[in-house]
C-alpha cells in the first residue's frame, strides 16, 4: 500500500526556564537545569480505498401479497446466484432489509394501478476495491434496481495511522531545531511525545443509483467506472525536545 503523507499548520511552543508543564496527564519538568522546547504539530497519510462495502438491492411492487412475495423470492434468488457465480463467498454478503408491506393509500398513481403490495431487500457486499464495479454489474443485471450505494475503506488503517504519525513527530523536530537555532542552543534529544489521533469520519463514499433495465437490453450492458476513493488518517503529535 503506497502512503503519502500531507502536513498540516503547527501550532507551537516553546518552553524555555519555565515552570513545570503539563501535557496530557504527564508532567514535565522544565527548569533552569533542564531546558527543553515543546512543539504540537499534525499531519496525515493518504492511500487509495483497497476495499468496497457495496449496496445492493431491489424493490418490487404487485397487486397481491402472495405473488409480490413470490416474484421477490425470485429476485433475490437470482441476486445471490448471480454474486455467487462471480466468485463472492457467502460471508462476504450482509443481509441489511428486507420488507413486504402494503403501499400508502396516498401513493394515487400506483394505487390506481392496481397496486397494492410492495417488497424490497437489501444487502451490503464487501469486497476488494477492484472488484466493486463488477460485483455491482452482477447484482444489477441479475435484478438488483435498488443500488449503487459504495463504502470505501482499507482493509487494515493501521498503517496509514502509523504514518501520520511518523511524519507529525519528523514535523516537530524540524520546527524544534529551527527554534533551537534561534535560541543559538543545540537541539537535544526526544524526551517525551504523546500522539492525540482525531476522530475518524466514517464514511467514504461513492453514491450512484441504479435504475430498473429491460432484459433485452442487459446482454450489452457493461460495468460502471469506479474509482477507488483516497483514505486519509491524521495524528497529532505533542513532542518535548532538551536542549543542549
Amino acid at each position: 500500500m503506497k502512503l503519502a503523507s500531507i502536513a498540516r499548520n503547527s501550532v507551537v511552543l516553546a518552553v524555555v526556564f519555565a515552570s513545570p508543564l503539563i501535557a496530557w496527564g504527564q508532567t514535565i519538568q522544565v527548569s533552569k537545569e533542564n531546558r527543553t522546547i515543546a512543539v504540537t504539530t499534525s499531519d496525515e497519510a493518504e492511500a487509495l480505498a483497497d476495499r468496497a462495502k457495496v449496496t445492493v438491492g431491489f424493490t418490487l411492487y404487485g397487486s397481491d401479497q402472495d405473488q409480490t412475495y413470490a416474484d421477490a423470492t425470485r429476485t433475490s434468488g437470482a441476486i445471490m446466484k448471480a454474486l455467487r457465480d462471480s466468485g463472492i463467498k457467502p460471508e462476504a454478503i450482509e443481509s441489511t432489509e428486507q420488507s413486504l408491506s402494503a403501499i400508502d393509500d396516498n401513493d394515487k398513481t400506483r394505487y390506481n394501478k392496481g397496486i397494492r403490495f410492495v417488497c424490497s431487500q437489501r444487502w451490503v457486499v464487501t469486497v476488494p476495491a477492484d472488484r466493486a464495479a463488477d460485483t455491482l454489474h452482477a447484482a444489477i443485471t441479475a435484478g438488483a434496481n435498488n443500488s449503487g450505494e459504495v463504502s470505501w475503506e482499507l482493509a487494515d488503517d493501521r498503517a496509514l495511522e502509523a504514518e501520520a504519525a511518523t511524519a507529525a513527530l519528523a514535523h516537530a523536530q524540524q520546527i524544534a531545531e529551527r527554534m533551537a537555532k534561534g535560541l543559538n542552543a543545540r537541539l537535544g534529544p526526544l524526551v517525551y511525545a504523546s500522539n492525540q489521533a482525531p476522530p475518524r469520519i466514517g464514511f467514504y463514499g461513492l453514491n450512484t443509483s441504479a435504475a430498473a433495465m429491460s432484459t433485452n437490453s442487459k446482454a450489452n450492458l457493461k460495468p460502471l467506472a469506479l474509482r477507488p476513493a483516497k483514505i486519509s488518517r491524521s495524528a497529532t503529535i505533542y513532542a518535548v525536545f532538551s536542549l543542549e
